[in-house]
């Protein structure tokens, strides 16, 4: 056996390892929370029908969302997403807690919910998209000669 082929051995074993690694690293889960829910003992200073919104804030902190009509109530929102590799993100976990109130303002109901008591609903604000970003430049500019009157133009 030759000097060099004794020597390129370790070098293709430490090559080989260092891939074995690389790949198996790459598959691996990385977990994301995103939110926050107050846990149970912060819930637990909370008295229903004594309580006011200030109250509740003070107790356990900012709401993730409130009430879009007459300020009903504060919703809390954790979400927790595995990634793995090259997958879609998936929600593992989804906990809601609902505080309402009433109409003075007064803690009426704690509510917690999560993905066993219904289904996967994506949380995401809708943007409006415009129409030129999927033209260019050349295809705005031809699309508009059907569109040109000279008579606009004399006037």
């Amino acid at each position: 056996m030759s000097k060099t082929a004794g020597l390129l051995k370790p070098v293709f074993r430490i090559l080989a390892i260092g891939i074995t690694v690389g790949v198996v690293t790459a598959c691996t889960a990385i977990y994301r929370n995103h939110g926050y829910v107050p846990t149970e003992e912060e819930l637990a200073a909370i008295t229903v029908g004594v309580d006011t919104r200030d109250s509740v804030l003070e107790a356990v902190g900012s709401p993730s969302s409130s009430g879009l009509l007459n300020e009903s109530g504060y919703f809390y929102v954790s979400t927790r997403m595995r990634h793995y590799g090259a997958r879609a993100p998936q929600v593992v976990s989804r906990q809601l807690v609902a505080i309402s109130f009433d109409q003075r303002g007064v803690v009426r109901n704690i509510e917690r919910f999560g993905l066993e008591d219904g289904r996967v609903i994506a949380l995401d604000r809708r943007v409006t998209s415009s129409s030129i970003e999927d033209k260019t430049f050349l295809r705005q500019l031809l699309g508009n000669i059907g569109t040109f009157n000279p008579a606009n133009v004399i006037n």
